[in-house]
Order: C-alpha cells, then sequence, then structure tokens
C-alpha cells in the first residue's frame, strides 16, 4: 500500500531545509521567476492537506507533524520533526511515502488513534532553473501568495539575492502559525486554513 516519495518529491533528501517569502501577487511572481530563468517543473495544482494528531495532542506540542496529503491524484504521508533555525532557515527531518487509498490510510491512523485535527489548502506551482539542486514553489494560500525555496543553504541564499530579497524577508514559520497568527490578529477563532466557498451568480 505504501512506497517511498523521495522521487516524487522536488528535494530528494531526509533533511528539509527552506524559507518563505511573502509576494504581493502571483502575475508578479511568475514574472519574477521567468525573468531570473526559472521555467515551471510541475503546474499549478491544487493540494488538499490534512494534520493528524492524538487527542489529547502529543505530535503538535512537541513541534512534529504527521500529515496526509493528496495532491496531482496522489496521496503523500509525512513525518517532520521540529526542527532548528540554523542561519535564517528551517531545517528539519522529513519522511515521506505515497499510499495507494486515502479512506484506507487514514482509517489506519485512526485505529492509531491519530485522526485530523487541522486542513490546509493551497494551489501550487514547481519552478526550477536548468541544472541547479533547489526548487521555488509558488504558494496561492487564503492569506495571500508565498514562494518556498528547498534546496541546499547556499543555494536559497542566492536565489533569495537573486531574486531581490534580503535574510530580514525570510519566513520560517508553518503555514498553520501564519494562519493562527492572522486569525488572533483579526481576533477570529481557530478555523481551518481553506479557501472560502465560491459565490453563486
Amino acid at each position: 500500500m505504501f512506497e517511498s516519495s523521495r522521487a516524487h518529491h522536488p528535494h530528494p533528501t531526509l533533511q528539509e531545509i527552506e524559507i518563505k517569502l511573502r509576494l504581493s501577487s502571483v502575475s508578479a511572481a511568475k514574472r519574477l521567476l521567468r525573468q531570473k530563468g526559472f521555467v515551471v517543473t510541475t503546474p499549478r495544482h491544487r493540494e488538499s492537506n490534512l494534520l493528524l494528531d492524538s487527542t489529547p495532542a502529543t505530535l503538535r506540542p512537541a513541534g512534529s507533524l504527521l500529515r496526509v496529503r493528496q495532491a496531482n491524484g496522489e496521496t503523500v504521508i509525512t513525518y517532520k520533526d521540529r526542527g532548528v533555525t540554523a542561519g535564517g532557515h528551517k531545517v528539519r527531518e522529513e519522511l515521506e511515502v505515497t499510499a495507494s487509498d486515502p479512506k484506507q490510510t487514514l482509517a489506519i491512523f485512526a485505529r492509531l488513534g491519530y485522526t485530523p485535527n487541522f486542513r490546509y489548502d493551497k494551489f501550487r506551482t514547481v519552478l526550477a532553473r536548468p541544472k541547479e539542486r533547489g526548487y521555488a514553489m509558488l504558494d496561492e494560500t487564503p492569506i495571500g501568495v508565498f514562494l518556498e525555496l528547498e534546496g541546499g543553504a547556499k543555494w536559497i541564499d542566492r536565489t533569495a539575492k537573486r531574486l531581490g530579497f534580503t535574510a530580514a524577508d525570510y519566513l520560517t514559520a508553518s503555514y498553520g502559525a501564519l494562519w493562527a497568527a492572522h486569525l488572533q490578529a483579526a481576533g477570529l477563532p481557530p478555523a481551518d486554513f481553506i479557501f472560502p466557498p465560491r459565490r453563486k451568480s
């Protein structure tokens, strides 16, 4: 039922090194990336992510993550540890496998005491520069547009500078943490990180 997903992952290592950069718009981001030699390796697609935890929660307080992601007809199970911030980058262990049946996958985790407790969705486009070992993930989220740079630390710094950013622009918080801060600032209760339903015309 399960197989390694490292071949499907844009940066196939057991250690994830990344930063986020906030961008003004999708069109501006695409124009900038194109000007700097990036090409699309995975076209725009929707990702639906479920974070799982026990009751009471044990993973989140420890800074760990257990995620079931569905995108492009594939289900990917991910574990991440707390990680550290080093040199302005977020560095953490990441383990992934693909699953053939999302419903059965969630049922297995439920039997083990892990059930969904948070959902976050985004639209993602993956880009890269030819012959470079790093990826730019352009993410459209309910709180704006972000660019995730994932690769080696030197590649991240060099690429961020090439795109016109400095280390002061680096974000290492997860989307969940960014969303929680957004809700708190707006005085809103906890909620899933999903796009509002489209209004019927």
